[in-house]
């Protein structure tokens, strides 16, 4: 079992403020995943700033004496930033779409173990048992429920037994932002004539509730801990 935790302090003022940026943003067009960050990469690390205090409590979640991790979605490694602080030797494989993030993170990174990935982590092979824990912060909830199984199986295979994936997320406060969400993401993929094999860069988080149902579908049923930090949730499950 898992502490209750409040994912949104004010559920009402969120989804009133959750609509209003929807009908402020309703003529714009998706963007692909790559494309968008790409164009962002100036000014990305301080627009996430926001996670600051969740970028440190998230590195605490990692044992100690973790040896190698796989970071899927890593960005410019915010998250890394912080592992390495407590863990200067520790090993990274860092997977993201977008080739300049990875160019940054390996400048702010050149003395340290890390092999970064330019590929979509679906595509990418994570090994079989090869991981003693892998890692993402703000990046699955993009995803369908069908697409996160798929990849909560390959994390699960991955792991190594008694691996940890540990997961820092936007989670929807109620089912209501769940299905609002995902209703405005098909208008616009429809719109547009996106095909479903292209991902595009809209928020579509999952209610705590069905985030942990496929985890657990996908083999995962120890869940040691979960806690909400600035509207990032995190999750930690064992296999």
């Amino acid at each position: 079992m898992y502490k209750e935790i409040v994912i949104r302090k004010n559920i009402e003022q969120h989804m009133r403020e959750l609509r209003e940026w929807l009908n402020e943003t309703a003529d714009m067009e998706l963007e692909e995943m790559g494309d968008f960050f790409t164009r962002r990469i100036g000014d990305y690390e301080e627009h996430m700033a926001v996670w600051s205090r969740a970028y440190q409590r998230f590195a605490q979640l990692l044992p100690a004496d973790t040896k190698s991790i796989l970071d899927l979605g890593c960005g410019t490694g915010l998250e890394l930033d912080e592992i390495w602080k407590r863990n200067p030797e520790i090993s990274v494989v860092g997977v993201d779409l977008c080739q300049s993030m990875l160019e940054k993170l390996k400048e702010k990174h050149s003395d340290k173990k890390l092999q970064v990935v330019c590929e979509d982590y679906f595509q990418y092979d994570f090994g079989i048992e090869q991981w003693e824990a892998v890692i993402s912060f703000e990046s699955f909830h993009h995803f369908l429920p069908k697409q996160k199984k798929v990849l909560y199986d390959k994390i699960y295979q991955s792991l190594k037994k008694g691996g940890l994936f540990i997961l820092g997320d936007y989670i929807a406060c109620c089912e209501e932002e769940e299905r609002l969400l995902q209703e405005i993401y098909f208008q616009k993929r429809k719109k547009s004539g996106i095909p479903e094999e292209r991902f595009v860069h809209f928020d579509i988080p999952l209610t705590l509730e069905h985030e942990l149902t496929i985890l657990q579908e996908a083999g995962f049923l120890n869940i040691r801990q979960i806690e909400s930090m600035d509207g990032a949730t995190m999750i930690v499950v064992e296999k």
